[in-house]
């Protein structure tokens, strides 16, 4: 099989996350993460052209895009997969979504695991995986208190700092973990599913309303 160059790109959580990695076996060749909540916008591009240039590699030698589909807040969000969309296009390769907090347990290597991720409004986006990595649960947004009980041993995503659920393993998705969540997809060949992102509940923002009518 001929190397398989991959984009990783997620914006869903604080972190601004870029990388170069190939395929089978997955190694990251380079990679760009900051942490800062408010520049998703003006970091990620650079975050790129950054990676490629570490890793050596060209726009054109990309195979295949893989971006973190959430869930997460609705600006961030919006940032990785437009960029990601566009890109694919551009590009002419194929875009495939993976839910951030698969990513993120992957990059913990461990369970039954507990994933939580900060979703604002005293919120938490939140899944729940078995010793072997697969998703029981999730993910679901609830807040911190009511969340069920569930059987874990170890605790991943910066959420889980945040809201004193335990100290994680992992805070944020990897370029590593972003493909891994993809390979056997990228592998095999396969069409790339829809490409949604993971909101979990409705915007704040809604359509204005028809204007009321002024009496006489």
């Amino acid at each position: 099989m001929d190397t398989v160059i991959v984009l990783a790109i997620d914006t869903a959580t604080p972190a601004v996350t870029a990388g170069v990695v190939r395929l089978d076996p997955v190694v990251t060749l380079a990679a760009r993460v900051t942490v800062d909540a408010r520049a998703h916008g003006e970091l990620l591009t650079p975050h790129l052209t950054a990676a490629l240039a570490e890793a050596g590699v060209g726009f054109d030698q990309v195979d295949a895009i893989v971006c973190g589909t959430g869930p997460g807040p609705f600006t961030g969000l919006r940032v990785g997969m437009v960029t990601a969309a566009a890109l694919g296009h551009a590009l002419g390769v194929p875009v495939h979504g993976v839910c951030t907090l698969d990513a993120i347990a992957v990059d913990a290597g461990t369970g039954p695991l507990l994933v939580v991720t900060d979703a604002r409004r005293r919120e938490v986006y939140w899944a729940h995986y078995d010793a072997t990595g697969r998703r029981l649960a999730g993910p679901l947004v609830q807040a911190p208190a009511d969340l069920p009980e569930l059987d874990f041993v170890a605790v991943a995503g910066e959420g889980a700092r945040r809201y004193d659920l335990g100290q994680p393993v992992v805070d944020y998705p990897s370029p590593a973990g972003l493909v891994t969540v993809a390979a056997p997809r990228l592998l095999a060949g396969d069409a790339p599913e829809p490409f949604l992102p993971l909101y979990l509940r409705r915007p704040d923002a809604v359509a204005p309303g028809a204007r009321k009518k002024v009496g006489a």
